[in-house]
């Protein structure tokens, strides 16, 4: 056999360890290798991470820059649009600027000529005032004449009244005297008797309640005595008690020394005590003389403060005292303005119920006189034209057409009155035939000591004597007759 190394023949665990020993080592092969790679592949991303980064800075610093060149003009473009709206807005602001500085010049002259006119109206208005309050004053002197003279007259009524009055009066109180008297000495007498007979009940009663009072006495004198040896008998055992309080007595007096020590220890501690407040006293003095200073400061500034508030507080009372009472005027004018308005509406309803159908359609009448007769007329009457009342009278056109129907119904009122006057006259013409008619018809001493009336019923001179209006005949009917004012006018100019 040749020489050399010679084969070991393994067993069978030995082979099986030595399978899993080469197991494990490429185990660890493998994991070493998986290491390395994921250290590469870590490594690679780092890299790769910061290359992006680097990149992604370069591509924003770039864009910037474009983006930047790109807002600029968009600025630009919107800075010169910008500034064409503010130049044309400026533009119109001036405009607008002069408008209404001519309309301010305008509106001052306006003021200024109705400011004038105004004032003058004002001026006449109070000429007028003074000659209505002349005429007052006139009037009320009159009438203070006319009531002086009045009074004088019932003075002296009064005062003759008054002395008969008296007269009355003295002869009433003298017949009251003289019944007085009378009445006072039958008093008298009547008084004396029942003095008398009281004085003699009262003898009576007295001697009777002696006797009682006696007979009572006695009773009460017995009870006395009764009570009294009771007493005797009862306090024995009270004097027993009384001399063992003594006793007890002595033993607290002794226990009211021995206190009495310990309070005269007490007092000494107390002297003690209050000769360290005394020491802490003048310590803190100091201490309570600065904090008095400070609180007489601070009480003058919290007085100054509280005058202050007192005059804030007054004034803001007056202001809102003012403020009610100026409240409360003007709500009672503006409710007398209102209950004004609301009377006028009412009125105007009332006349609008009562206007006929042609001053429904038609209720102004037309103008009759034209402004060239106008005119005409102030020439020939050689009136110079104020330039004045010309402007008053323009003013006041707007009110031509209350004029209108003012004027209608002030013609319609006075055109009742004369068809009022009128009826009533020949109402009493009628009444004066009908009572002479009626005279003739009865016969009585009166009708026939006078003149026949009916023969005398068509003569003028009847109809002026005087008429007995009172007669019940041909009293006058308390019935009113209302007919509107437009058919009164209708019929009278037919």
């Amino acid at each position: 056999m040749p020489k050399g190394k010679k084969k070991v023949k393994l067993t069978e665990e030995q082979k099986i360890h030595q399978e899993e020993q080469k197991m494990l080592l490429q185990m660890e092969m493998k994991k070493k290798k998986e290491e390395l790679l994921m250290q590469y592949l870590k490594d690679k991303h780092a890299k790769e991470e910061k290359f992006t980064k680097l990149n992604n800075l370069i591509i924003n610093d770039r864009w910037r820059g474009i983006l930047r060149e790109i807002k600029g003009k968009e600025i630009k473009a919107d800075i010169i649009v910008l500034k064409n709206t503010f130049d044309r807005i400026v533009d119109q602001k001036d405009e607008i600027f002069k408008a209404l500085l001519v309309d301010i010049e305008e509106a001052e002259e306006q003021y200024i000529m109705a400011l004038s006119s105004h004032l003058e109206n004002i001026d006449r208005f109070i000429k007028l005032q003074k000659e209505r309050l002349q005429n007052f004053q006139l009037e009320y002197d009159k009438d203070l004449c006319i009531v002086k003279k009045e009074f004088d007259k019932e003075r002296e009524k009064m005062l003759s009244m008054y002395g008969a009055e008296m007269n009355d009066l003295a002869d009433i109180m003298y017949a009251m005297e003289q019944n007085f008297i009378e009445k006072e000495m039958k008093a008298k007498s009547d008084f004396e008797n029942l003095k008398d007979e009281v004085r003699n009940k009262n003898l009576e009663e007295k001697h009777s309640l002696r006797v009682s009072l006696e007979s009572k006495v006695e009773h009460l004198w017995m009870l006395f005595n009764q009570t009294k040896a009771h007493y005797h008998e009862t306090t024995e055992e009270r004097k027993e008690a009384f001399e063992k309080l003594k006793k007890k007595d002595a033993k607290s007096s002794e226990e009211i020394e021995k206190q009495m020590r310990k309070v005269q220890r007490i007092a000494e501690l107390i002297g003690n005590l209050k000769v360290k407040m005394a020491y802490n006293a003048k310590v803190n003095e100091e201490k309570n003389r600065k904090l008095r200073e400070e609180k007489d400061k601070m009480r003058f500034v919290l007085q100054g403060m509280k005058i202050e508030m007192n005059k804030l507080r007054t004034t803001e009372f007056e202001k809102l005292t003012r403020l009610a009472l100026e409240s409360n005027d003007a709500i009672n004018k503006l409710t007398r303005q209102r209950d004004k308005g609301v009377k006028i509406l009412k009125l105007f309803e009332r006349c609008r119920k009562l206007e006929t159908e042609r001053e429904k359609v038609l209720p102004f009448y037309p103008d009759t006189i034209k402004p060239e007769e106008v005119e005409k007329a102030w020439q020939d009457e050689h009136i110079p034209c104020n330039k004045n009342l010309q402007k008053m009278m323009d003013e006041y056109k707007p009110l031509t057409n209350f004029w209108k129907r003012f004027n209608k119904v002030l013609l319609d009122k006075r055109v009742l009155i004369m068809e009022h006057s009128l009826l009533a006259r020949d109402n009493e013409k009628l009444r004066y035939l009908l009572k002479q008619y009626l005279d003739g018809i009865s016969v009585s001493s009166d009708v026939l000591s006078q003149t026949n009336p009916l023969f005398m019923v068509y003569n003028a001179h009847t109809l002026e004597h005087a008429i007995d209006l009172n007669d019940p005949r041909v009293k006058k009917s308390k019935t009113v007759v209302s007919q509107e004012a437009s058919l009164i006018v209708r019929n009278i100019l037919a």
